[in-house]
């Protein structure tokens, strides 16, 4: 059975109805009735948390929150092992903390990185990848 771990971005996606939110949402009805499994680190609870705080308020924070704690998600609090491979590969990709410690719990756990960012798309070696649509940067 597959195993995806969703990044921030690929929650975002769905939840904002982006580009690639049908992939995600196929992948959580999927992992409803057992065809797949989903897992995510536990940073992406900060992520989505903060973001939407400044965007939308602490109200719209919190119901999102709640929102994606409800859906067929493992969630992954990261263990020394975890900390030390999001080093080594913060180190040499040069990720944000949470980019990295998201691209650990995968390439750990041999899972698909699920995701639209860009930056992720460079750890084609180190991790199985599957690419939503990606942002284009803003000028």
């Amino acid at each position: 059975m597959d195993l995806y771990v969703l990044d921030t971005s690929a929650i975002f996606a769905f939840s904002d109805q982006e580009k690639g939110a049908d992939q995600v949402e196929a992948l959580l009805k999927e992992a409803t009735v057992g065809k797949c499994l989903l897992i995510a680190c536990s940073i992406s609870l900060m992520e989505v948390y903060y973001v939407t705080r400044m965007e939308e308020g602490e109200d719209k924070a919190a119901e999102l929150v709640a929102l994606v704690k409800s859906w067929p998600v493992e969630w992954i609090y990261p263990d020394e092992r975890t900390l030390l491979q999001a080093g080594k590969l913060k180190a040499a990709y040069r990720l944000s903390i949470a980019d990295a410690l998201i691209a650990a719990v995968a390439k750990l756990r041999q899972a698909i990185l699920v995701h639209k960012d860009p930056e992720l798309a460079n750890l084609a070696d180190e991790v199985r990848l599957l690419n939503l649509p990606f942002k284009k940067k803003s000028t």
